[in-house]
């Protein structure tokens, strides 16, 4: 098996037909070397050294499922408790590394959601859906390829079904069924890394009824797809990595690591019949979205952790920077920020140690406690945030250009009024604010707060799996049971 340097990883998307990609109006020919977008893949290529590196190979990679031979663990067909708290160790210290979002873990989550959900399929219908599905993963582990998990749909007049929708491609749907495969139209939002990714994992957004069996589709097709529009998503401040490098690599805040997201418009993609995993089965699309929702979930009790481990680190810097660390209100809001951070990360332990064996062989998370983990990240990644706000005070969102501080005729005044503690340097002062705004206001709150109340679904869909699964019968049978109150028979 080949497990990839994040070199190697470059080598191999420079392999890729030229795509259709468009930012702010004009069309990007060379996506590695564009100043905006290259911070995103040296996100993913760090996925791929860390595999190589003896110091974080243990958690990075695993043995395949299928094969038995060593592989990165984001192509791993999840085989133990133990993989499941792995996986979570590992998206922590990804996070911990990059400070956003390095976009390879709903590839491996809607991967282990399809491995379930085909072999159940099989299962009632007699399809060959799960061999398929296999022989998939299998190219996937010997190729290391980074996978897009495509779900979310642009979804048009929310009060309507995928078929009541006066634009039909609203949701990506088949349009034509031929002897060797099908032909799909539509598009899929806020796609995490998906120019950076060899392929994409397209599964149904929503729970489908019968009516809305065209919907019912999830297949696989190469990123490079002619048919494929990629039209890349703005992000704020997005253009600081425009300025020249000194100056950018100070105000952008985060000089090396980026995150991405693009809508993908599939125009007529044709998909052969060995890749296409799910058609027409709308019985099953609950079962589909709801298992990948799960692992989603628990993936954000490692990711967003990580990131939250900086902003912990961005505190107590500043405060030192600010000559604040030893004031008692600031030790006492750290502290709350890793409360509120380990706690995120107990949830991740808690949901991954209390999986279970699917038929399929692989293991689920536990489903409630996922969901309970995902309703906690919409929360508390906003209140660390606000209280890194309050520490580092308010002129990280004021503070002039790395320009100013360049420039002669105004850097003395810079250095004189950006001062803090003797012994600091301004512009160390001034990076570190920088940062501050990029995890709280600028690229990086996206993969942070942003995705931390819609990424893996709305804070309403987690409630309503929690109220779903939660069996409040049997907790009113302990009350009463310690109330000595018998039921009426």
């Amino acid at each position: 098996m080949v497990i990839k340097s994040g070199l190697e990883y470059r080598q191999s998307l420079k392999q890729r037909k030229r795509m259709n990609i468009y930012f702010m109006g004009e069309k990007i020919n060379d996506p590695l070397s564009h100043p905006i977008m290259k911070a995103a893949v040296n996100s993913i290529a760090l996925t791929y050294d860390l595999a190589c590196d003896p110091e974080y190979k243990h958690v990075m990679t695993t043995k395949s499922a299928i094969t038995g031979e060593k592989i990165n663990r984001f192509c791993h067909i999840h085989q133990s408790t133990e993989d499941l708290i792995k996986k979570v160790e590992m998206l922590r210290i990804l996070g911990q590394k990059t400070g956003t979002c390095f976009q390879r873990c709903v590839g491996m989550d809607a991967m282990n959601a399809v491995y379930i959900t085909t072999f159940e399929i099989d299962e009632k219908y007699g399809t060959d859906y799960h061999k398929r599905f296999q022989k998939y993963v299998i190219q996937a582990e010997e190729n290391d390829w980074t996978i897009d998990g495509c779900m979310t749909d642009p979804k048009g007049d929310r009060s309507k079904r995928p078929s009541e929708q006066k634009d039909l491609d609203l949701y990506v749907h088949v349009v034509k069924r031929i002897d060797d495969g099908v032909v799909i139209r539509g598009a899929k939002a806020h796609q995490t890394g998906a120019i950076n990714s060899h392929e994409h994992l397209i599964m149904p957004t929503l729970t489908m009824r019968k009516e809305d069996k065209d919907y019912t589709i999830c297949c696989a097709v190469p990123a490079d797809d002619p048919k494929i529009i990629y039209i890349y998503g703005r992000q704020a401040s997005d253009l600081r990595r425009l300025d020249d490098s000194e100056s950018g690599d100070i105000d952008c805040g985060n000089p090396e690591f980026g995150g991405q997201e693009a809508l993908v418009i599939f125009d007529d993609v044709f998909v052969p019949r060995e890749r296409i995993f799910m058609n027409g089965e709308t019985d099953f699309c609950g079962r589909l979205v709801e298992t990948f929702a799960a692992y989603h979930r628990q993936s954000y009790g490692g990711c967003k952790v990580g990131v939250g481990d900086i902003l912990i680190g961005a505190a107590a810097t500043i405060s030192e920077y600010n000559g604040t660390k030893n004031a008692s209100h600031i030790r006492d809001k750290i502290t709350e920020m890793v409360h509120l951070n380990e706690t995120l990360y107990s949830c991740g332990i808690a949901c991954s140690s209390c999986g279970q064996k699917t038929s399929s062989g692989n293991y689920l998370v536990d489903i409630l406690l996922a969901n309970v983990c995902k309703q906690n990240v919409t929360r508390f990644p906003f209140d660390i945030a606000r209280l890194l706000h309050d520490i580092a005070g308010g002129i990280f969102v004021t503070m002039p250009s790395a320009k100013d501080l360049s420039n002669p005729e105004t850097a003395k005044w810079v250095k004189k009024y950006l001062s803090g503690v003797e012994g600091i340097e301004t512009k160390d002062r001034m990076k570190m604010m920088r940062l501050i705004e990029n995890l709280v206001l600028g690229r990086a709150a996206v993969g942070y707060l942003t995705e931390s109340m819609h990424g893996a679904g709305s804070p309403q869909a987690q409630k309503i799996m929690i109220q779903r699964l939660v069996d409040i019968e049997l907790k009113k049978r302990y009350a009463k049971t310690l109330a000595h109150i018998k039921d009426e028979s």
